[in-house]
């Protein structure tokens, strides 16, 4: 069986202050809610990859208002990645047609 070549790309945003080597960080936190939410994730056959933007409006955090940010990342990468399947549509018209969660299990959604 043939592996689904498949690439999931995100951005988290935040109005935080951070430096270039935060932003890595945060961005690599936000992976492990890729792992939560999709399977098979990082496999040899997709570039699953998330970039984290700092607009820099509000003021640096201490170590410990970013270890909070960080506790965050992968928290709202799970529920987006959820939230779009579930808000996601079939593609009937595509080779092969693609069926989506909300036509696969109706029920599901109550």
């Amino acid at each position: 069986m043939r592996p689904a070549l498949a690439t999931t790309i995100g951005v988290i945003a935040t109005d935080a202050t951070l430096t270039k080597a935060q932003c890595q960080k945060v961005s690599g936190i936000g992976h492990d809610g890729f792992a939560r939410a999709i399977k098979p994730v990082h496999t040899m056959f997709d570039g699953d990859t998330l970039f984290t933007l700092a607009t820099c409006a509000r003021p640096a955090r201490d170590v410990f208002g970013f270890q909070e940010l960080l506790s965050a990342a992968d928290d709202v990468v799970t529920r987006a990645v959820a939230r779009a399947m579930l808000a996601a549509t079939s593609t009937p018209g595509s080779t092969p047609p693609l069926r989506s969660y909300r036509d696969a299990f109706p029920s599901a959604l109550g």
